[in-house]
């Protein structure tokens, strides 16, 4: 299956995305929500991990999808993303979709998918899931990378179970 004009299959590369989900344990232990995310140039090496940061900056935006977004359009031109693949270890969010789409990110790979996390979490305040999933909020856009996910990794609901804001573990 093919969304814009990346493949959404997974391939040999992907074998990073446990690394997203050590990530966002360490977001965990540092305080913030357990979201972590794994950016690699189109060579497969890495650029950067980038974990959630909205409770330690107080930052709303600060999630592990966008920071690293950030970084990226302020250290390469606006096509290099396109070739990049972005490893995270649950599905973006509406808001980091959009991030994705301006920041022309070409490929996402995810373990958990949101409606998990929303299992997971139930009515937890400190996440509010969004319901559409991000195959949908990315397919309204014009610059829709591959996307594969949710990709079963137990780990990546280890991460999740018991999160209570301020309490690492």
């Amino acid at each position: 299956m093919t969304i814009g004009s990346q493949t959404s299959v997974l391939t040999d590369r992907d074998t990073r995305h446990p690394a997203a989900v050590a990530i966002a344990r360490r977001a965990r232990e540092h305080g913030n929500h357990p979201f972590g995310t794994l950016p690699a140039r189109p060579d497969g090496r890495v650029l950067l991990e980038a974990e959630n940061t909205v409770l330690a900056a107080r930052d709303a935006t600060g999630h592990a999808e966008t920071n690293p977004v950030r970084a990226a359009s302020a250290a390469f031109d606006a096509e290099f993303p396109r070739g990049c693949a972005l490893y995270t270890c649950t599905e973006p969010c509406a808001m980091c979709v959009g991030a994705i789409c301006w920041g022309n990110i070409g490929r996402v790979v995810y373990v958990l998918g949101e409606d998990q996390l929303s299992a997971l979490t139930g009515a937890n305040p400190e996440n509010p899931t969004m319901e559409p999933p991000s195959r949908d909020v990315f397919a309204a856009g014009q610059r829709a990378p591959g996307v594969v996910g949710p990709i079963e990794l137990a780990p990546a609901r280890a991460a999740h179970h018991g999160f209570r804001r301020g309490r690492p573990a």
